[in-house]
């Protein structure tokens, strides 16, 4: 009983990241598009650099409230740069991020990068280690 609750939980979460990361997409083709008000792509540029910020306005370091700045503004500063892009042009940047999205992976593209990752990693070791010794 709890297998298929926890199955179900999974699935339910993979689709509201995938929907998340279909959005993400939509933002920034719609960053690019020249309909969109400026005030609109500064505020998302804003928020984006607020997201990877290492300077948060509450330290994450901070029991609880470290982290419910970013679980309060960045989802609102979205929505607010949702509301002010034009019906349209988000209808189009959905469509486009959805066809981005239906397209097959690319296995092999993804191991011949996931192996030159792991190649430079060695590398980067080999060189600490000949440094320390």
């Amino acid at each position: 009983m709890i297998n298929r609750w926890l199955r179900q939980r999974l699935k339910a979460w993979r689709k509201k990241v995938g929907q998340l990361q279909q959005e993400i997409n939509a933002l920034y083709l719609a960053s690019k598009d020249p309909r969109v008000p400026w005030y609109a792509k500064a505020l998302l540029v804003c928020i984006l650099a607020y997201a990877f910020s290492p300077i948060d306005l509450i330290p994450d370091f901070i029991p609880v409230l470290g982290y419910l700045d970013d679980l309060l503004l960045l989802p609102l500063g979205i929505v607010l740069v949702l509301k002010m892009i034009p019906t349209q042009v988000l209808h189009e940047c959905r469509a486009k991020a959805k066809a981005v999205r239906s397209r097959p992976v690319s296995w092999l593209t993804a191991g011949v990068i996931l192996v030159l990752w792991l190649l430079g990693i060695a590398c980067l070791t080999r060189l600490v280690m000949q440094l320390l010794a």
